[in-house]
């Protein structure tokens, strides 16, 4: 059991809640200038790298067909997802001053719940879903579309086959006609995916750092995320960014974390991930909309305003997954990351 996969899990998953909370700061309190602040966008990258190397982990050494795989997946991924962008576009139709990134738009929906990249019509400079954060789940579908492809080749096959997948991918997107879709699938972010399964294929090897350079690879990674965040435009993030995140992961899956003991809530949340990550921008928008209305501005306090963001969007994201999540006994490594 893989324990430190749960907690990078959670640990990504509150990133992103806290830099999308320092993002409501502006709109919840103008006043405030949290522009220093800005951080947790790379727990992105730690997921996408995560997500890669579980992939490989949990259909390395086994019979596994692309129909079963794809099936897996989607029962996973789906449900949830179509729930929170359904529930989004009927705000966004009823009551669309609600929201301030979304709007009612049926191609985009369309778009969304087939995970298919599009441009945001509330700002159409962007390639979003109308449940925003979804982006990073089109780059999920797709990198389990290649991935399912090639689980009928040889596992020694299958990596080189998806770097090759993978370049002409990225060459054929810079060279076609500007599209949306060449935009979107020309962004080298998805080497992340193919440095994720590397690592996962070294982890299968047991080709690992030792005890004392893994302890130092975590530091520096999470290190050099923080300080190239700060530093580093989101253009260059597969590099600035995903860089630091292999080093998190390779330095993490190389500790025997079965020698310390459990942290159980965090473990926890990191089962409730996905859930948190796809639920935290309504516990935001609710968070907003209750400073915008309360008669004191308790709310509009930036400090507390984040606390509860990250307490509230956790324990939102827990209930969701408590409902629905069937009742069962698995492995951590089991539960890939969304």
């Amino acid at each position: 059991m893989l324990v430190q996969l749960q907690y990078l899990r959670a640990i990504a998953a509150l990133m992103v809640v806290y830099f999308h909370a320092i993002l409501q700061l502006a709109k919840v309190n103008p006043a405030v200038d949290a522009t220093a602040f800005i951080y947790g966008e790379t727990g992105v990258d730690i997921f996408f790298v995560l997500s890669g190397f579980v992939m490989w982990l949990t259909t390395s050494g086994r019979s596994m067909s692309p129909v079963e795989f794809a099936r897996r997946r989607i029962r996973r991924i789906v449900p949830l997802y179509w729930l929170a962008t359904l529930f989004s576009a009927v705000v966004a139709m009823v009551a669309p001053s609600l929201l301030k990134s979304t709007v009612f738009d049926l191609p985009h929906l369309i778009a969304s719940l087939f995970f298919l990249p599009w441009s945001n019509p509330a700002d159409p400079s962007t390639i979003t879903p109308v449940v925003v954060p979804g982006w990073t789940l089109n780059y999920e579908m797709f990198f389990y579309f290649v991935f399912a492809l090639l689980l009928p080749l040889s596992e020694i096959r299958r990596i080189p086959a998806m770097l090759a997948v993978f370049a002409v991918i990225l060459i054929a997107c810079r060279l076609l006609p500007e599209t949306t879709a060449t935009r979107f699938y020309g962004e080298p972010i998805i080497l992340e995916f193919l440095a994720g399964v590397v690592l996962g294929w070294l982890y299968g090897q047991k080709v690992l750092l030792p005890s004392r350079w893994a302890w130092a690879a975590l530091a520096m990674g999470f290190a050099f995320l923080f300080i190239n965040e700060a530093l580093m435009r989101p253009e260059s993030r597969f590099y600035a960014w995903g860089i630091p995140a292999i080093f998190i992961i390779y330095g993490a899956v190389s500790i025997d974390f079965s020698r310390l003991p459990v942290i159980g809530w965090l473990n926890y949340l990191g089962d409730c991930s996905y859930s948190i990550y796809i639920t935290h921008a309504f516990t935001l928008a609710f968070l907003r909309i209750a400073a915008d209305r309360l008669p004191i501005g308790i709310l509009q306090q930036p400090v507390l305003f984040v606390i509860l963001s990250l307490v509230l969007s956790s324990i939102g994201g827990a209930i969701i997954h408590e409902i629905t999540t069937p009742r069962r006994k698995v492995a951590v490594a089991s539960h890939p990351p969304a």
